[in-house]
């Protein structure tokens, strides 16, 4: 039976070392590419969330042979490509998934019919089908291109598309199409956003180049590329991570060390904001694997002060402000979070749920079309008051959000539906309880 809410309250100092599921990103691209390419893809580390999920049935229903050998261990054997499905394609909560996968299918001469749960059924598919009707693809969908969605692929072009804003979905799933299209593709993004499609790319033989422009990059995808199925480890995914390094940060007493923590230089925004609100941050066992920079980093409490953070990062931290806007509750003075838009679009309006939570946990809130303010206040009242229950939307990183500020406050802070949060976050109550923390279902 799944529990109808969650609670968090204030208790003891938070202690412990642990590891965070398997980056969600990385774990997407893995079983795409996998299916796509020829041969056995044998994948560690997978992140074994609801999301995740999805995406292997999905690749098993266009053809590949997925299978599931071990806690995190799976193995696809794709075919070269995809198949016509013979069933509509339910990608459940899955924005990162749905957008990828229907990159991925433009490239075939298949008709391929999307769906997903409520919340994805909300979120509009314009960013992405707009490049892949260029190409040649076409679907018919709902007002607003919302699933479902029928996309028919096939006989594509190439592209040399410009991203409007950064979207890492929207340059991944232009890259997947062309290894389709006749004479690949080209994507042009004004500021450099995760890069996991390029690296993954090149590890499984396609050759990726990417060049420097300015703040941003130039990705050419050449034609004619053919994938061999390859070995994946899979690391600790930054955005998870988030969670229980701030709780140390706002929870006096506290250390916390997340071993295994990918540091991509596109995913640690965060990070690098945390420092300069005054983090006490520490990053040891740097190394390499699988071309991905990884390490342990801990986190100690600390008395945070509120800053700006420029708009230029949010690429590098989109799903992070959430928990960053319960970060800077704790802090002293107002944090300035501007070029956030985006997070309007993501599984809710996390702008308008995060506003709307903190006020109604006494923090004072100012609200914009691409902005947020949270003014900290912590040293002048002697703390966040919480005491409130949480309206998330089906939203996993509201929920989490929010019960990390519930262990901080000085009333507990509950959230609704916390099974979503399995969706990118599998285990998290029982890893926070294991370090201390008092969190109810």
């Amino acid at each position: 039976m799944t529990a109808a809410q969650m609670s968090a309250r204030r208790a003891r100092p938070l202690s412990g070392t642990l590891r965070v599921p398997g980056d969600k990103s990385i774990s997407h691209r893995a079983l795409i590419l996998g299916a796509l390419a020829h041969g056995v893809t044998e994948v560690e580390g997978l992140l074994e969330g609801e999301d995740v999920k999805r995406t292997a049935a999905a690749m098993a229903a266009f053809g590949a042979g997925v299978e599931r050998v071990g806690e995190g261990r799976w193995r696809v054997e794709g075919r070269g490509g995809f198949s016509e499905p013979a069933d509509i394609i339910d990608c459940g909560n899955a924005g990162t998934g749905v957008r990828l996968i229907m990159g991925a299918a433009a490239g075939f001469r298949i008709a391929a019919t999307f769906t997903g749960d409520a919340s994805l059924r909300g979120r509009p598919m314009n960013r992405v089908l707009k490049p892949l009707g260029e190409m040649g693809a076409s679907w018919i969908c709902r007002e607003g291109g919302r699933l479902p969605l029928t996309l028919r692929g096939g006989g594509l072009r190439h592209i040399a598309y410009r991203l409007p804003e950064p979207s890492a979905q929207v340059k991944s799933a232009v890259l997947l199409a062309g290894l389709g299209a006749d004479g690949g593709a080209e994507v042009i993004e004004p500021e450099a956003t995760r890069d996991h499609t390029e690296r993954m790319l090149r590890a499984f033989g396609a050759r990726v180049e990417v060049t420097e422009a300015g703040a941003g990059r130039r990705i050419v995808l050449p034609t004619g590329q053919s994938l061999t199925g390859a070995k994946v480890r899979v690391p600790g995914d930054p955005s998870s991570a988030a969670f229980p390094l701030v709780a140390a940060l706002i929870t006096p007493g506290s250390q916390v060390t997340v071993e295994g923590m990918l540091l991509n230089p596109l995913r640690i925004g965060l990070l690098d904001t945390l420092g300069e609100m005054g983090a006490d941050l520490s990053v040891t066992n740097l190394r390499e694997e699988g071309g991905e920079t990884v390490a342990d980093v801990t986190a100690r409490y600390s008395e945070l002060t509120g800053v700006e953070v420029p708009p230029e990062r949010a690429p590098s931290m989109i799903d992070e402000y959430p928990i960053l806007a319960v970060a800077a509750a704790f802090a002293y003075g107002p944090t300035l979070m501007r070029g956030i838009g985006e997070m309007r679009v993501k599984e809710s309006d996390r702008i308008a749920l995060m506003a709307r939570g903190l006020a109604a946990c006494g923090v004072a809130v100012e609200e914009g079309p691409d902005s947020l303010t949270v003014v900290g206040s912590v040293r002048a009242n002697h703390g966040v008051p919480g005491g409130a229950h949480v309206a998330t939307h089906g939203d996993h990183r509201i929920a989490m959000s929010h019960l990390i500020l519930g262990l901080a406050s000085q009333e507990p802070v509950a959230v609704d539906e916390p099974g979503m949060i399995a969706t990118s976050f599998p285990g998290f109550l029982t890893l926070m309880r294991s370090l201390g923390a008092e969190v109810e279902a």
